[in-house]
């Protein structure tokens, strides 16, 4: 991340550009429709911030922050796409990128190897899972999120490097809207996965899991920090 990522390239959001691309790789296109993706059929009654487990409360708290950050990297785009590329940008991407590296990559396999295991174990024990494939839940669907997260940031970073580093003006502008259209992917997909998290998983750790069990998790989850 030592090279500028759009600095020294003026943008003109008058211009033509090409047609939108799409990066033909498995999670380039986002399999959600909103509507649905904020009402699943699978969501239960909500239970209150206030009467979650304190670890639990703990994770919707790290969600909040994660929240605010893709809010900017959201206003970001919104800004680049109405002609705004500049050191401002630059920084404001570096930003982003680095968070997602440092905190969320980090967040994701605390919950793994901890929360979404017992989880798993739960659900395969309690007959919570796929009716065509017993081996298959709703946790491997967010595991999968995960990665495609990860391969979401690093198209979206890299075409945002490479924007700035190609003479030819036309294809500058294809590359760019690659870098727009998985910044935009990558923000849909974070965003439905956090509200599936708080509503959904979260709220399943709390009806099916002891205070001690919910406890045990926090404290080997702390161990990993530690």
């Amino acid at each position: 991340m030592n090279d500028s990522l759009t600095s020294g390239v003026e943008f003109n959001p008058n211009e033509p550009t090409q047609p939108e691309v799409e990066i033909d790789m498995e999670g380039g296109v986002s399999p959600y429709s909103p509507p649905d993706a904020y009402n699943p059929p699978s969501k239960e009654e909500e239970i209150a911030y206030e009467d979650m487990h304190p670890f639990l409360q703990e994770m919707m708290d790290e969600h909040n922050e994660y929240t605010k950050e893709l809010n900017a990297f959201e206003a970001t785009i919104a800004m680049i796409e109405g002609g705004k590329v500049d050191r401002e940008i630059d920084e404001r991407l570096r930003q982003f990128f680095a968070f997602l590296d440092d905190k969320v990559v980090t967040h994701n396999q605390e919950e793994e190897k901890y929360l979404f295991a017992a989880i798993s174990k739960k659900m395969t024990d309690t007959g919570d899972h796929s009716k065509t494939d017993d081996s298959f839940n709703v946790i491997d669907i967010l595991e999968d999120d995960h990665v495609k997260a990860i391969q979401m940031s690093a198209v979206s970073f890299n075409m945002f490097a490479l924007f700035s580093r190609i003479p030819d003006e036309k294809s500058r502008f294809i590359i760019l809207d690659v870098a727009l259209n998985q910044a935009k992917e990558l923000l849909e997909l974070l965003k439905v996965h956090i509200f599936r998290e708080d509503t959904i998983i979260f709220p399943y750790a709390q009806r099916n899991f002891t205070n001690e069990e919910l406890t045990q998790i926090q404290q080997k989850t702390k161990g990993e920090k530690e």
